[in-house]
């Protein structure tokens, strides 16, 4: 009994992992959400993690009314579509699909070498440097595809990551991600509530 309750207790405390059918096991430090605005590539080598990115696809897209309206933009403005596996000491993390605005980076796909950093290549072939962002998070279902990529069970959960990027102002990129849920933990400070001021006169 004493042996199960310290058990039940890592497992609630993430340092054991439990997988239906075949037993208990030592988890995987999960890695919290950056609340900086950085790359993969320099959040995963501040951790001491090696970071790896698989180019899936590339293309260049009309975007449609939805995609247009995260950049501000009008439906059919020109988009660059890039598709990427996202690694951390080689095993994957989440699938990451960038929109960057065709008109800020033309010929992106030419001078920006495969599985090399996207911020980087924005920033020396373009001049552009990415100055403020945001995100909207949320949980939902691992779609077959990106179960697939992820190397986890179709429908397992995952956090569904949408990230507006801007460079002076201007929206220069929409993400869309798929993130682990296992792997990742979401961190937030929270600040006392604004109470208002009485007594003054």
């Amino acid at each position: 009994m004493t042996v199960r309750q310290a058990v039940d207790q890592l497992v609630a405390e993430d340092r054991l992992r439990r997988i239906p059918g075949k037993g208990t096991f030592v988890a995987r430090p999960k890695v919290q959400m950056p609340k900086e605005l950085v790359s993969f590539t320099e959040d995963m080598r501040s951790r001491g993690m090696r970071p790896g990115s698989v180019d899936l696809a590339s293309r260049t897209v009309e975007a449609d009314a939805r995609l247009a309206r995260f950049f501000g933009a009008e439906p059919g403005v020109s988009v660059h579509v890039l598709e990427r596996l996202r690694l951390a000491d080689g095993e994957p993390m989440a699938v990451e699909r960038s929109h960057i605005l065709a008109s800020v980076a033309p010929g992106l796909f030419d001078r920006r070498p495969p599985d090399t950093s996207l911020f980087d290549a924005l920033e020396r072939g373009y001049g552009i440097v990415m100055d403020a962002g945001e995100q909207t998070i949320e949980a939902g279902p691992a779609g077959a595809a990106d179960a697939r990529l992820l190397a986890i069970a179709p429908g397992a959960t995952v956090f569904l990551l949408r990230q507006r990027t801007f460079s002076r102002g201007l929206c220069v990129e929409v993400a869309l991600a798929t993130y682990r849920a296992d792997r990742y933990r979401i961190h937030l400070g929270l600040e006392p509530p604004r109470r208002p001021i009485t007594g003054l006169g």
